[in-house]
């Protein structure tokens, strides 16, 4: 079993968030502390954990790339399950990047359970940045997902940009939330009135509301 890093709120406690890390950074890298913390803000536990291949990165300081998103899922279901023994009240799964799009993977099991209300993506990878043609875009996870799912995405991504991504039709219960200038880490340019703590907290309080939209 992975270690799990909490974020606790100190009051009242809307659920907990089961929180996957990107593709190549782990989950205690820069931008998931920054979220952790302004989600505990919020009223949202925060339960942090690594997927194998990084956990051994750790280990070893060697980078080796991660497996396909799909082999992930495993892993990601058995930390759920964990959290879910853990804690009571409502659990939402989600992640940065890559480990967003796992959650939204997991969201389309038959055998997740009833608690697990809906799926956080922050900074959903639509695409890579090299092939953007429709024909190769990640769309399954979300159209198969059985569970509500918030996106907050910059809306200059270069996984998928406002633009682009308002060109394809998404199932309704997608929620996308644009952040201002924001990249595919949330962050705004030098020069942009947002900046990237606003953008950031912004995400965070828009899943705190998510989380009570799902309990209304």
């Amino acid at each position: 079993m992975t270690e799990i890093l909490w974020n606790r709120p100190e009051g009242d406690c809307v659920g907990t968030l089961v929180l996957a890390h990107g593709a190549g950074a782990p989950m205690d890298a820069n931008f998931m502390n920054r979220f952790a913390e302004a989600a505990v803000q919020n009223g949202v536990a925060v339960a942090r954990f690594e997927f194998g291949y990084m956990a051994k990165r750790r280990e070893t300081g060697k980078k080796a790339p991660p497996p396909r998103a799909d082999k992930l899922i495993g892993e990601f279901q058995s930390v759920v399950q964990d959290i879910l023994e853990q804690t009571q009240g409502p659990v939402l799964i989600g992640g940065k990047s890559m480990g967003g799009r796992v959650a939204a993977m997991l969201s389309g099991s038959e055998s997740l359970p009833a608690r697990v209300a809906g799926v956080v993506c922050l900074g959903y990878p639509f695409h890579t940045s090299a092939k953007k043609e429709l024909a190769d875009w990640r769309l399954e996870p979300l159209q198969n997902s059985k569970r509500p799912i918030l996106i907050t995405q910059g809306d200059r991504d270069q996984m998928g940009n406002q633009a682009e991504v308002e060109t394809v039709e998404l199932p309704e219960y997608v929620r996308l939330y644009w952040l201002e200038d924001g990249n595919h880490d949330l962050a705004p340019r030098g020069a942009s009135p947002a900046t990237w703590k606003g953008n950031i907290e912004h995400s965070a309080k828009e899943t705190a509301e998510f989380f009570k939209s799902l309990a209304s």
